[in-house]
């Protein structure tokens, strides 16, 4: 693939944004400003994990002075959901998680709202509970949305009536069984093991915050921090049966989503409070305690793998069945379980695979995006696994991986045709780096260091035809405005649309400036997830820009009476390469140009620009196979070295390696720091974190009994390799990274733990207790 040379595009520029931000001049929803007429809203939340609801009465809070307004599941009864419509607003007659929303309060002061909730009175009749996603799934199991086959769904979605399993993704390719009897006769391993992956929080810096104000006219303004300004807008006028042109959502800095702040969870609730307001703005922010178990939490997973691997190291089959823990409500979780699906092999070619991936309904909290989207959790499993196969046939780790990781023309799980990718190389280089095979000493007595790799692949989550959109307007001083509906939550995004635009425009960086999102004026982007704005947000700027660069170069051209072929921009001044004329744009962007007999050509130049995939096909609903799942496959691999106390189990990660295959880098620091971070993330739920629920109830709803890494538990060492194999579809060949780097890291921590002391650990955190208790049983 031949790409155009840059001379912005693969620059390192600072973010856009930093000033604004380092010097808290950077404005959030809760630092806006709303006057003195702002109700305070509050959720009565459920505190049984099933029941029915046999009496709500808030008339006792309806009396307290200072209160206004309050709304239940009666007011508003409609369902929501990206991909499963099965979640209400306010639970209606039933309960299905602890801290599910019952009502809503909206008072004069936060204080009179607290005690406003108090004093609804709920009664209820305990049901029967799902704790465990496989029982779950079981016959045995009670049913906790007896209405799912009724509900609304994506065509791509396949809900299994009367049980609990709201999604079942299934691949059947080639014959599992006859491959594992092959495996077995030619000397090879055939095992099967079960992996386990808790509940984990997003925990941004920034919680749930919205304000929501309905003006006289019957409008609606949702101020959000939020990943998802324009499907939060569908969504919630579906749900409340509202037209799309009445609810307007602004989107300011976010910080921080990792997928927590994706599709819906409580903005609805403060749109239906607004709009029983009376004019008046109200504003609902979640303590750090509800961001724990009210939003979205990273599903759980049991994933039971089985493998056959041939002596010499190729593996011949696969057999996978996830049983995702997706909690009350699924209306996000089931694409997870079709992710996993699609993915269910790992980065491998592997020829006979049959896999189960269901999302079961439990009464735990919402399962929902999480950055990494089912990878990091399948890749637990897959990457431990082939890991065991190798040692127990005695052949090394990183050469298992190079034999069969996937290559270019090779078919994936659903029969894809895999397009040019560098994962052998990100394999290669993150072995290298880390010093594969040389094993360094330990810093003491009691101390043993291992060395362990995992590799990934990753493709963006998405259905068929997410659409981006784009912008770019000029001013009188030739600085161009890029309008886009993509959000920035810190991963970068203002700063990669301005250089892709600078690119794409011959500007410098300097005159191009981004907005943010309002759904009123900012163009259509579907959502700021799955690690798809670079590509596909990046696409639709290219467009935008290559469509003002031709209204400027044709107007030039006519005015000049030359070729456009002959003519470019460069920093801002169009120049001729046939008779060196040039001109700056801020002489013509607006004015247009005048024609040597006196009149006007032009006017002000807008660039409008759109990307949306239309190459995704369907996959057959009971083998999985298609001609084409997925959009692309970003990849790579990490390695790190571990030392483990063998006194106390305690586990230090002390250097750790990222190659990643990014297509192209269109800001390299960026890269790296997406990768650092994503390996710190992957770090923190490797060994730290776990929402800890009994019978529904969480127990560590703090950072105090909820640890999250902090530098001191950064490795002193992160490396970040860079591989570029150019995307044919990206913009400049580029793909996305913002995820990628935490999928990896849990497993390769596990391996080399493993590595370090001879002991599996297969269920995360891996934890001083885990590894010491794994050490003792094998003495």
């Amino acid at each position: 693939m031949s790409i155009k040379k840059t001379t912005i595009v693969g620059t390192s520029f600072p973010r856009v944004e930093s000033r604004s931000k380092v010097t808290g001049a950077a404005q959030y929803v809760d630092d806006m400003q709303f006057g003195p007429n702002l109700l305070y809203g509050l959720l009565k939340r459920s505190e049984r994990p099933h029941a029915l609801i046999t009496r709500l009465d808030v008339s006792k809070a309806q009396a307290l002075p200072g209160v206004r307004v309050i709304v239940t599941g009666n007011d508003f009864p409609g369902l929501t959901g990206l991909y499963l419509s099965d979640r209400p607003m306010f639970a209606v007659d039933r309960v299905r998680f602890v801290g599910e929303p019952i009502a809503g309060v909206a008072a004069e002061t936060q204080e009179i709202a607290e005690q406003a909730a108090k004093l609804i009175e709920v009664e209820y009749e305990d049901l029967p509970g799902v704790f465990d996603p496989e029982f779950g799934a079981s016959p045995d199991a009670p049913l906790l949305h007896p209405d799912l086959i009724t509900y609304k769904y994506a065509p791509f979605i396949f809900p299994q009536e009367g049980t609990n399993v709201s999604n079942w993704f299934k691949v059947r390719k080639g014959n599992v069984d006859e491959a594992f009897a092959e495996v077995e006769a030619a000397g090879g391993i055939v095992f099967e093991h079960k992996y386990r992956v808790p509940h984990v929080q997003h925990v941004p810096l920034e919680t749930h915050a919205t304000v929501a104000q309905m003006d006289g006219n019957g409008k609606i303004t949702l101020w959000a921090s939020s990943q998802s300004p324009f499907a939060q807008r569908n969504l919630i006028a579906k749900a409340l049966d509202l037209g799309h042109s009445r609810l307007r959502v602004i989107t300011p800095y976010v910080g921080g989503g990792f997928g927590a702040k994706a599709g819906v969870s409580m903005e609805g609730a403060c749109v239906g409070m607004a709009m029983r307001s009376k004019g008046r703005p109200v504003k609902l922010v979640m303590t750090r305690e509800e961001e724990f178990y009210t939003t979205f939490v990273r599903q759980g997973l049991v994933a039971i793998v089985k493998l056959g691997m041939l002596p010499d190291g190729r593996i011949l089959a696969m057999k996978n069945t996830y049983y995702w823990d997706g909690g009350a409500y699924t209306e996000y979780g089931v694409n997870i379980t079709r992710a996993a699906g699609y993915s269910s092999t790992g980065p491998y070619y592997v020829p006979n695979v049959w896999a189960d991936s269901k999302c079961v309904y439990t009464n735990h909290p919402i399962g929902g995006a999480m950055r990494g989207f089912g990878m990091p959790e399948i890749h637990w499993a897959i990457e431990q696994h082939v890991d065991r196969a190798a040692r127990q046939l005695g052949l090394d780790p990183v050469q298992v991986r190079l034999l069969n990781c996937i290559k270019e023309g090779q078919e994936t799980v659903t029969g894809m045709i895999m397009h040019p990718t560098g994962l052998s190389q990100c394999i290669q280089k993150a072995a290298d780096a880390i010093g594969w095979g040389k094993p360094r000493p330990a810093s003491g007595p009691h101390k043993v260091r291992g060395m362990g790799i995992g590799c990934m692949w990753k493709a963006p989550a998405m259905p068929p035809n997410p659409g981006s959109a784009a912008t770019i307007r000029f001013n009188e001083d030739g600085t161009a405005l890029v309008n886009v509906g993509g959000v920035d939550m810190g991963q970068g995004t203002l700063t990669i649309a301005a250089q892709l635009a600078a690119e794409g425009l011959g500007l410098p960086i300097s005159d191009v400036r981004v907005n943010t999102v309002d759904t009123d004026y900012s163009p259509y982007e579907w959502q700021t997830v799955a690690s798809r704005l670079t590509w596909s947000m990046g696409n639709a700027i290219l467009n935008a820009a290559q469509e003002a660069k031709v209204q400027i170069l044709d107007m030039v051209a006519e005015a000049w009476s030359e070729n456009p072929q002959d003519l470019d921009i460069i920093e801002g001044q169009v120049v001729s390469y046939a008779t060196e004329e040039s001109i700056p744009l801020k002489n013509i962007v607006i004015y247009g140009m005048q024609r040597p007999d006196g009149t006007w050509i032009g006017g002000p130049v807008v660039g409008k620009g759109r990307f949306m995939p239309q190459y995704v096909t369907p996959l057959n609903a009971e083998t999985g196979q298609g001609p084409r799942a997925v959009v692309h496959f970003t990849t790579g691999a990490q390695a790190v070295e571990v030392e483990v106390d063998t006194e106390t189990g305690e586990v230090s990660v002390l250097r750790m390696v990222a190659a990643f295959d990014v297509g192209k880098a269109i800001n390299p620091d960026m890269v790296r720091t997406q990768m650092e971070g994503g390996a710190v993330q992957g770090l923190s739920t490797a060994l730290l974190e776990e929402l800890k629920l009994v019978k529904g109830k969480p127990l560590n709803p703090n950072f105090t009994d909820y640890r999250i890494a902090t530098t001191i538990d950064a490795p002193p060492l992160i490396e970040s390799i860079i591989v570029e194999v150019p995307q044919d579809d990206g913009p400049y060949g580029a793909r996305g990274i913002g995820e990628h780097a935490m999928v990896p890291t849990a497993p390769a921590i596990a391996n080399a733990v493993t590595d370090a002391v001879g002991v599996w650990i297969d269920q995360m955190p891996i934890s001083a207790q885990r590894v010491w208790e794994a050490m003792n049983e094998e003495r």
